[in-house]
């Protein structure tokens, strides 16, 4: 909950539960917002918002699933706190069809819908005429930004067909007319009607058994009580089951994978406990997932109580879990104390890239933290020889840019190890103190850059400037590269597998490198460091010694494809179309179209004809900026693309 309420605006804290005017919902008392929205760090530029004049604080949703038309449509009734002169409210929107806005007694209510832009959508800018609540009544449209429906075709099952939604960064107000800044945080509750027999779910509790709407449809009910950043707002529906793993802990998924996820999730209740000890108590009460269809575009999204997964994680041997501990680490780094704007995005990944290694060091032990650490240092020095200066930074700007132009390595691996580097300069039982502390005192709150400085000047170097000048904490922050006393972590590591690699690239026999004992942090280690400059024949013996394109563990299959297409290597072209057009996860699919249409001789002409086809399994996340590089002859005009 925020603490504290606009005292300087003037404003008068409600108190107690109310239901306003004739309520259509009933709401606890609005969480007070934290005086920090009016730091300068805090203003957030992608969202239309001006919170100190008016927020929204609850969100009540009453929508009906439509397949057909591809849409949402229904209404949201937003709670509304403002400053005793305030006069409207301004709320964000994309592309929404806004029917009607009224108070609760059915009034009208006078209202604008501004031209935006194509980056933040359309402000809709409300006149309250007195009211502490609205209704707006509204259509999504069809090609929603956050909502992905597939036909049936496109699920494990094949009888029915799906929807989820992804809301990060700012996606979900092509859904739900609110206030869609992550330092804006809303309660909120939801109705949700769908046909039968399908099931819908969302990340907030369920409100009670689903009610029969007629012979076709049932109505869900969710409720969460506590104060999230909007685009934590999730929905998935679609032919799906449960199955707990644990007393807080289980799986949902279409039925004919739920034995694959629920095997493959078997250490979740392991990993909260571990969790726990580290950084307090889990405090949202469940820890369910969901496995959805492939093309989910991320490896996981954090949703409270119901985390988003893609099943290109399940490898049939729990080697790709640690995207389980990333995701649920969230629940401390990110949902408790989350980013006031996407500048600070580092607030949430870098703490939890740092939180996801200790909590597989407490599951799986110091070797797998270690190898852990080297892959993410690996992964921020790459990025440093990639990106822009401005973007090596983890307060990044992103003045006139889309917030994804940040969502880079810098904010999950620089993050992290600037963490494991304070860690090493005060001890690890003094930061995890520091640590705990900071996820106590900053609960259900927005936070900032200039805070996270503060706290660790005053609470790690307290106050002392030589120190803070001597370990570089501003240089951490606010500026490029990667300071010098960075914690490299064990080098040993992966002494074994960099010794390969120096065989291997001398012209060893890759049969003759001891794969087989190897396990994937140390198998990604080497095909990430072996030269990419490989014959043919170099390629074909590395695929016959480690059965490359024959693994189900995707990650290790993507670094392979990356190889084929860096070489040219036509046997890879089919195992590489399948790979393309059977998943839609954003890491995998945009680096090897990249790669492919970057090579205009060769690789073009593959991407031209295989795009097309996979285009269709992909959520807008994945496909919008591949639709700029040319690559679908039918939506681009572009001549044929037969080889």
């Amino acid at each position: 909950m925020f603490r504290l309420a606009f005292v300087a605006m003037g404003l008068v804290m409600l108190t107690g539960c109310s239901t306003k005017d004739n309520g259509a919902a009933t709401t606890s008392e609005p969480a007070a917002i934290a005086p920090i929205l009016d730091r300068a760090d805090a203003r957030d530029q992608h969202s239309y918002a001006r919170p100190l004049e008016a927020r929204v604080y609850h969100v009540a949703l009453d929508l009906d699933v439509d397949f057909a038309a591809e849409r949402v449509a229904g209404s949201a009734t937003l709670d509304i706190e403002a400053a005793e002169d305030a006069r409207e409210i301004v709320l964000d929107s994309r592309n929404l069809t806004i029917r009607s806005i009224t108070a609760p007694d059915g009034s009208a209510l006078d209202y604008s819908v501004g031209e935006g832009s194509e980056e933040l959508g359309q402000p809709i800018t409300v006149e309250l005429a007195g009211h502490e609540r609205i209704v707006i009544d509204y259509v999504s449209a069809p090609d929603s930004d956050a909502l992905q429906f597939l036909s049936p075709a496109q699920t494990a099952g094949k009888v029915h067909p799906y929807l989820f939604s992804q809301g990060q960064s700012i996606l979900n107000r092509s859904w739900i007319p609110t206030q869609d800044s992550p330092g804006i945080r809303q309660t909120w509750e939801a109705r949700i009607r769908v046909p039968n027999p399908l099931t819908a779910v969302m990340s907030a509790p369920s409100a009670g058994d689903p009610v029969p709407d007629g012979p076709d449809h049932r109505i869900f009910s969710f409720a969460m009580d506590k104060s999230v950043p909007p685009y934590l707002i999730a929905i998935a529906v679609g032919d799906i089951v449960f199955r707990p793993l644990g007393l807080r802990t289980g799986v949902w998924t279409e039925p004919a994978m739920l034995d694959a996820a629920a095997a493959e999730l078997a250490d979740t209740e392991r990993m909260i406990t571990a969790s726990e000890q580290l950084f307090g108590p889990y405090r949202w009460g469940r820890y369910d997932m969901i496995v959805l269809p492939p093309s989910f575009p991320f490896g996981g999204m954090e949703n409270p109580t119901l985390t988003f997964l893609t099943p290109t994680f399940i490898a049939g041997d729990k080697s790709l879990t640690a995207l389980i501990a990333h995701e649920l680490a969230h629940s401390w780094s990110g949902n408790l104390a989350t980013n006031a704007t996407w500048a600070d995005f580092w607030l949430n990944e870098g703490m939890t890239v740092y939180a996801e290694q200790r909590i597989v060091e407490a599951v799986y032990g110091e070797e797998a933290y270690d190898q852990a650490v080297s892959l993410s240092l690996d992964a921020t020095d790459g990025a440093l020889a990639e990106l822009e200066r401005r973007d090596q930074v983890l307060a990044v700007d992103l003045a006139g840019r889309h917030p994804d132009d940040g969502f880079t390595d810098i904010p999950y691996d620089k993050g992290a190890a600037f963490l494991r580097t304070l860690e090493a300069e005060v001890g690890r039982e003094r930061f995890d103190a520091f640590l705990r502390r900071w996820f106590d005192d900053h609960a259900f709150e927005p936070v900032t850059s200039s805070m996270f400085f503060e706290a660790v000047a005053e609470q790690l170097f307290d106050g002392d400037e030589a120190k803070i000048a001597s370990f570089g904490l501003r240089e951490w922050i606010y500026e490029p590269g990667l300071p010098e006393n960075v914690a490299r972590g064990n080098p040993e590591a992966f002494a074994e597998v960099d010794a390969a690699v120096v065989e291997f690239d001398g012209g060893g026999d890759p049969a003759a490198l001891g794969w087989a004992d190897w396990n994937t942090a140390e198998r990604l280690r080497f095909l990430g460091k072996i030269d990419t400059d490989l014959s043919d024949e170099r390629l074909a013996a590395l695929d016959r010694a480690f059965g490359l394109s024959a693994t189900g563990n995707n990650e290790i299959l993507f670094l392979w494809l990356k190889l084929a297409i860096a070489n040219r290597y036509d046997p890879a072209v089919d195992r590489l179309t399948r790979f393309l057009t059977s998943q839609g996860r954003r890491k995998f699919v945009r680096p090897l179209f990249v790669a492919l249409a970057a090579d205009e001789e060769w690789g073009l002409t593959i991407a031209r004809r295989i795009y097309p086809r996979a285009r269709p399994l992909y959520h807008p996340v994945t496909f919008q900026d591949l639709d700029q590089m040319g690559l679908d002859a039918a939506r681009t005009g572009s001549e044929s693309t037969q080889s």
